[in-house]
């Protein structure tokens, strides 16, 4: 229950961290009867995040099923197939709904992917890592790379391992691996007759340079499947793939990785073809920190296609035809569709998610409440501020309307830069809301290249990065100064990897901020090319220009704003030497300066790092900035 403002109820606190439950991945039963997903937890105790499958259904009170995620119905609707750890890795298990226990399925060497189960229910398709030679790699023999896709965040050291496609026989357990070779295959999608296998894959030798994908199909048979048949060109970098009736359905993007992703259709013996949504918006098909769905098909006809894109910072449910299927101010990480029905979760100013269930059209049914009990919110306002070059900007203000003012302000940039902020509940930064209850102001922009406002906003700062995108910050800084909301001597600024960077950009050309907390940062673009998992990519198609000039490092002589940086030690998108250079840089110069680095930790563990971790970064910022700022005269 979330209550209005003027009650005596307390506001939400950084203790609040572990009483969040955050539904995602829901899956409808194919009768529409019920929808599974996946509850994420924290076991304090353990300093663990914990997932469990649960069920929800019309009328009925949400019921734990299992511990586990990534729940799938089969076909007929009396079984899940789902992912649980069996000796700290995942294996595909099986929960018969009539009764009984959960079953292993799987015993994969390096753990399965998500089950996807085949139209006749028989058998169960997965991707999975494989090692060199189908054993797990030594951890302790000598790393040998030949290319640049030799490690990735959350994973670390590939060590020589792929990732390919695995059929299991349901009845017998039996399991068979359908893809071989150099290349990770991405996620499995069912033909509709069963005999094969579509998936998304760059399988060319100079991967690591080129940015590719394509979409491929495979047979299926007694053993190893048979040569993998590509049904893309180059024209288009493929991003995933689904079998929708007797088409695939795919998102990519042409020409080149810069700019929206896109739906296309391949019908059977033809090339892509672009569906005309009329939406100059990217579609999400969800990640980590970027909430989406994958498409799916509202009706049997095959021409209801329902997507998600992000919408003016809202992850949004469509139709092909251009209607919206969710409220404004929500947010979808996750949808699914049987029976005509739309099952999705979402979060709202007020949840970070709760399982909603409906016909298109209709008022949907919300059939869970995982909001916080008795926490007063506060909601952001949407703002939209005007750039020096009267580009429009949009942001969300979050502050105590009774507070007094002028007061300090935080600027917050998230990440990417194709990110964005939304108007709910964030779980994740909740200094936001321990900020406001202390008489703050937050400032969530969204500055160009931001996500969900158009291509041309998106790609403004390609190539740019700190001389295009820069001024967008201190414009809205300036009007809320100049609306006497915030106070010039007290003003501050953070933000996480992309937002990292910002943050020092901006301390090394103003020295209006008081106070500096640059989260998993960037510092030089010219060692992070060589150093991230994603630096070639980023060097030849984001900054795709002069490093040296969109680099803090080379305006570094110029900060004397007191920063704390605060960085997992296994990040390998922005990896810890880019703080290690900024902190040494500033130390050198007598700054007030303090690195904290998290063991163990990779580029996301704000999002799903542990939770000891997620708290001592959110209690951080706010102890640098009641030191430094919140003492600071008005």
């Amino acid at each position: 229950m979330v209550l209005l403002y003027g009650s005596d109820m307390p506001r939400l606190t950084l203790d609040d961290l572990y009483r969040f439950a955050v539904p995602s991945d829901p899956c409808l039963r194919p009768d529409g009867g019920a929808v599974a997903y996946t509850l994420t937890t924290v076991d304090r105790d353990a300093d663990e995040n914990r997932t469990e499958v649960w069920l929800a259904a019309p009328g009925d009170p949400p019921r734990r099923l299992a511990g586990g995620s990534a729940a799938r119905w089969s076909p007929d609707g009396r079984t899940l197939a789902f992912l649980r750890p069996v000796d700290g890795r995942p294996q595909i298990h099986l929960l018969p709904m009539g009764g009984g226990e959960p079953a292993p399925l799987t015993s994969a060497a390096l753990g399965a992917g998500a089950p996807r189960w085949s139209p006749d229910g028989t058998r169960i398709a997965f991707s999975a890592p494989v090692g060199p030679g189908g054993q797990a790699p030594d951890p302790d023999a000598p790393v040998v790379a030949d290319r640049l896709e030799y490690k990735a965040d959350g994973t670390g050291l590939l060590r020589g391992m792929s990732a390919h496609l695995f059929v299991v026989d349901v009845a017998s357990g039996e399991t068979t691996q359908v893809t071989e070779g150099d290349f990770f295959a991405g996620e499995p999608s069912w033909g509709p007759d069963g005999t094969r296998l579509a998936f998304v894959a760059d399988m060319e030798a100079h991967r690591d340079l080129e940015v590719g994908g394509a979409v491929h199909t495979v047979e299926l048979g007694g053993g190893l499947g048979g040569e993998p048949r590509r049904l893309t060109g180059p024209e288009l970098i493929c991003t995933g793939v689904w079998w929708l009736g007797d088409r695939l359905v795919v998102t990519g993007m042409k020409g080149g990785p810069v700019g929206h992703v896109r739906l296309f259709t391949l019908a059977p013996g033809g090339g892509p073809e672009e569906v005309e949504t009329g939406l100059d918006r990217n579609v999400m098909t969800g990640a980590p920190g970027y909430p989406g769905a994958v498409p799916a098909l509202l009706s049997g006809d095959g021409d209801d296609l329902v997507f998600c894109v992000r919408d003016r910072g809202c992850s949004h449910l469509y139709r092909a035809t251009g209607e919206r299927l969710v409220p404004e101010e929500a947010s979808v990480s996750g949808a699914s569709v049987a029976a005509g029905l739309i099952a999705y979760v979402a979060a709202t100013p007020h949840s970070a998610g709760d399982v909603y269930l409906g016909r298109p059209g209709e008022t949907p049914a919300r059939l869970t409440d995982h909001a916080l009990d008795g926490v007063e919110l506060f909601t952001p306002a949407r703002r939209t501020f005007t750039a020096p070059d009267g580009t429009p900007v949009e942001g969300f203000v979050l502050r105590d309307e009774n507070a007094a003012t002028p007061g300090p302000l935080l600027l917050d940039v998230h990440g990417g830069p194709h990110n964005a902020w939304a108007p709910v509940l964030d779980g994740f930064h909740l200094y936001h809301q321990a900020l406001a209850a202390r008489g703050w102001t937050v400032l969530a922009l969204n500055p160009r290249a931001s996500d969900g406002y158009g291509e041309d906003f998106y790609t403004a700062a390609v190539g740019a990065w700190g001389l295009a995108d820069a001024q967008d910050f201190l414009a809205a800084v300036d009007t809320l100064i100049e609306e006497n909301v915030a106070d010039p001597d007290r003003l501050a600024v953070t933000g996480y990897s992309y937002g990292g960077y910002m943050t020092c950009w901006l301390t090394g050309h103003t020295g209006r901020f008081k106070a500096a907390i640059p989260g998993g940062c960037v510092s030089d673009l010219t060692s992070l090319a060589g150093t991230s998992d994603l630096g070639h990519v980023m060097k030849v198609h984001e900054w795709a220009g002069d490093l040296a000039a969109q680099s803090p490092i080379t305006y570094v002589s110029e900060v004397g704003t007191p920063t704390l940086l605060l960085h997992g030690e296994s990040d390998d998108r922005c990896p810890i030497g880019q703080s290690e250079q900024w902190f040494a840089a500033l130390r050198e110069r007598r700054v007030p300066v303090r690195l904290v680095r998290y063991p163990g930790a990779s580029h996301l563990f704000i999002l799903n790092g542990r939770p000891s971790h997620r708290y001592d970064y959110n209690e951080r910022i706010i102890t640098w900035l009641e030191q430094w700022v919140s003492g600071s005269p008005s």
